[in-house]
This record gives structure tokens, sequence and C-alpha cells, in this order.
């Protein structure tokens, strides 16, 4: 057998799949595992050997919908939503 175009015909089974934790096509079907996340074990998948992966994924990469804002809302001492004590000076 050749090892270039009928080698490559033969491929139409998929052992990866979408990963409903980072949406990469990455996730082990027989396995049960992401390999690029390692769903579904608790922690995200990073390895200090590859540095510039850890970097596409780190805080910051994304939209941080909550992130954001925490550090506003720290200068203002986390406000609650009651209403502010009158500051009347008699």
């Amino acid at each position: 057998m050749t090892k270039g175009t009928t080698s490559l015909g033969k491929r139409h089974n998929k052992s990866h799949t979408l990963c409903r934790r980072c949406g990469r096509r990455s996730y082990h079907v027989q396995k049960s595992t992401c390999s690029s996340c390692g769903y579904p074990a608790a922690k995200i998948r990073k390895y200090n050997w590859s540095v510039k992966a850890k970097r596409r994924k780190t805080t910051g990469t994304g939209r941080m919908q909550y992130l954001k804002t925490v550090d506003r809302r720290f200068k203002n001492g986390f406000l609650t939503g009651a209403p502010a004590p009158s500051v009347k000076s008699e």
C-alpha cells in the first residue's frame, strides 16, 4: 500500500468530536476525554512545557464577563443595591 493519496482516502471515521466545555474538535469519543481541555476532569488541562498554549487560553483572552466588573466594584466597596445612607449635614 502506498503512503499518499490511497491511504488518505480511507480515513472516514472520526475519533474526535466537539467538546462541550472548550468547543474544540478534541473530545475523544472512545476515551470520553478532551485532549485540549481535559473535560470531564474538574480542572482545566494545562502544562508548563507548553507556554504558548497557556498564553492562548489564560484569563483575559475571552470576554471576562464577570471579572471585568470586579475591579470597579471593589473600588466602591461592593455596593449591594440598598439605598445609600443620607449625608445631610446639620
